[in-house]
């Protein structure tokens, strides 16, 4: 496998690693920075020139360190809620430099697009996972967490392998992804006004919906 990667070198790979890194960033940005520069640092892939930072011993400490900690954080139910919330400022903006890191070396203009790309990419990633995890928190078991959050591990690592191996596959994965997520937010939104609806008129003394009860 490792032999596959190479050399991130042509146009179609550095496309697929900048959109990878931008939506990868919207679920566990800590662990695209890691994976992606301990790949470079040993030597499995050729990175970008601006993303050879994220090889620097100092990079990978503090990106291992916050990969670590994201990790448990966001398989505590409503913890997981609150450090994405939080992260809202922080994940979507570093999709897009990671993405800009990825093409714009050597263009201004295509650093610009790369950008937009990663950053687009990030905030629907983000905004779906915010969703997925407050309606999975209004289940009273933290199974459901545990088991979204390793499926979102997963995603991760295989969508950043893919990118990197198969840039065409990956192009295919992500348009999917993108139109699943799109469908998912819709119905999500509808389910928590439902949610957040009902609890508030059980308050003022009205009985719960049926679909909550």
């Amino acid at each position: 496998m490792l032999e596959s990667l190479g050399s991130l070198v042509d146009t179609p790979q550095m496309v697929a690693l900048a959109a990878a890194l931008g939506w990868a960033s919207g679920f566990r940005l800590y662990a695209a920075v890691f994976l992606t520069g301990i790949a470079g640092w040993m030597n499995w892939v050729d990175l970008p020139a601006g993303l050879q930072v994220l090889e620097h011993p100092g990079v990978l400490a503090a990106s291992g360190f916050m990969l670590f900690a994201e990790f448990f954080a966001d398989k505590i139910p409503y913890v997981d809620s609150i450090w994405d919330a939080i992260h809202t400022v922080i994940r979507i903006p570093a999709g897009a430099a990671l993405a800009a890191g990825a093409l714009g070396a050597d263009s201004q203009a295509m650093g610009w697009i790369a950008a937009i790309l990663g950053g687009s990419l990030a905030a629907t990633s983000h905004a779906t996972k915010m969703t997925t995890r407050a309606a999975v928190n209004t289940s009273p078991e933290p199974f459901s967490n545990i088991a979204v959050s390793l499926v979102e591990d997963g995603l991760v690592v295989f969508m950043l392998w893919l990118s990197a191996t198969h840039p065409v596959a990956f192009a295919i994965v992500l348009i999917v992804s993108v139109v699943l997520a799109i469908i998912l937010l819709v119905v999500l939104v509808k389910f928590l006004r439902t949610v957040v609806g009902g609890v508030r008129g059980f308050f003022q003394g009205r009985p719960l919906p049926r679909e909550l009860g």
